[in-house]
């Protein structure tokens, strides 16, 4: 069976037009395989070309980048060792998100969480196979919370309206990705986001103004992004975290230079405090450095 692909990302990018402050962090990288080692999931809705830890180290050092966060992502399924691997290699400035479902004991969650991993993802995306099974999605939180951990949503716009109501209700720290993925041709004043702004409005709800790439409906260089990330900033400028989403996983059309998505935030921001908060200081809170 010939599997689903995604376009190779950019191996060169271009050098930012400004510094970075010193422990600027990218809070939402991957690591692909290699399959060779790291197999991935055989029901696995696309299988990306390898990127692992020495290629996401590459892109880091020319971007500015010291610290990561790495997010396991669904085409390793529950398997998170390729994830665990890049956090054993950089114990102390790399930490992780892991994906995990039910059948996960508290052991396993606590090896995980001794390993670097701080966070457990779950994607309501449609592409991606959907929402997952609520209940069993609540096991899994009733496991982590003792241990400190927080959760991240990948959902689309349609998630958010219509599990909102599911969401307000879990009492842990939160992360959205990619700001939702609410469509920019809808207008900052669409349900979705109005929804998003609210929630990032509660002291437990975080957000990444990262995605840029995957909302936008202008195409590069992806600025019909910024009143989106300015408006999430000016809400909470305490709990926005960014990423480049390196290696871009199911980007059909515009794949970025993550050089240029370093300069598109710091046209999010409005100041030097700002920028420091969402690459230093702030990812710094969540993820224990």
């Amino acid at each position: 069976m010939v599997k689903k692909t995604c376009m190779p990302p950019n191996k060169a990018p271009i050098t930012p037009n400004f510094e970075l402050p010193k422990n600027a962090t990218d809070a939402h990288c991957h690591v692909f395989g290699p399959h060779e080692v790291f197999p991935f999931h055989p029901k696995a809705s696309y299988w990306p070309p390898d990127n692992g830890k020495e290629e996401l180290k590459k892109i880091h050092e020319a971007i500015g980048i010291e610290r990561a966060v790495i997010v396991q992502a669904s085409c390793h399924g529950i398997d998170n060792r390729a994830m665990m691997d890049a956090l054993a290699n950089n114990p102390d400035t790399y930490r992780g998100v892991c994906i995990a479902d039910d059948s996960f004991s508290r052991q396993d969650f606590e090896t995980l969480n001794d390993g670097g991993v701080c966070g457990v993802r779950f994607n309501f995306v449609k592409h991606l196979g959907g929402a997952p099974d609520l209940d069993k999605m609540q096991k899994v939180l009733d496991k982590v919370i003792p241990l400190g951990w927080h959760l991240v949503i990948h959902v689309n716009a349609e998630d958010l309206i219509e599990y909102e109501s599911f969401f307000s209700q879990l009492d842990m720290p939160i992360v959205v990705d990619h700001m939702g993925r609410v469509p920019t041709d809808l207008g900052v004043e669409q349900e979705a986001f109005q929804i998003l702004k609210r929630f990032v409005s509660n002291e437990n709800w975080w957000v990444k103004v990262s995605g840029a790439e995957r909302i936008s409906k202008a195409g590069p260089p992806f600025e019909d992004a910024i009143p989106y990330a300015k408006e999430l900033i000016s809400i909470a400028p305490k709990r926005v975290l960014w990423g480049t989403d390196f290696p871009h996983p199911n980007i059909k059309t515009h794949m970025p230079n993550d050089g240029h998505l370093v300069n598109l935030l710091n046209q999010y921001c409005d100041t030097r405090e700002q920028l420091e908060d969402i690459l230093v200081h702030n990812p710094a809170k969540l993820y224990n450095w």
